[in-house]
């Protein structure tokens, strides 16, 4: 089964959202504001995509760190996406085979089928 990792009130993770009811996929979804980002699942996702393309530079929450946040390390990142999960870009959507497609924009979910 698919796996949204987003934000409810998130206008491109409803876009997401929307794309895969259109196509009348199942996926289950993770509310990364809600139900948070455990150790476990950051790792989870890091093995499947860059850490460089998770982190979510335009949003909010960078804007408001400080610029010693914003000089990371591998390490310091980790700790940080912990603290702020809403610095994951999103939506990720985690397919069957374990592939993370970062993002969304109209037509990235086409060519999936359930």
């Amino acid at each position: 089964m698919l796996t949204l990792y987003m934000i409810h009130n998130c206008d491109t993770c409803r876009k997401a959202r929307k794309a895969l009811d259109d196509k009348a996929l199942m996926y289950k979804t993770h509310d990364l504001r809600k139900d948070g980002l455990s150790a476990a699942l950051l790792e989870h996702i890091l093995n499947r995509a860059p850490l460089v393309e998770v982190i979510n530079k335009r949003s909010k929450t960078w804007r408001e760190l400080s610029d010693e946040e914003k000089d990371f390390d591998a390490n310091s990142a980790r700790q940080l996406l912990l603290q702020h999960p809403t610095l994951l870009k999103r939506p990720l959507l985690e397919l069957d085979d374990g592939t993370i497609m970062i993002g969304y924009q109209d037509g990235d979910y086409d060519s999936l089928s359930g």
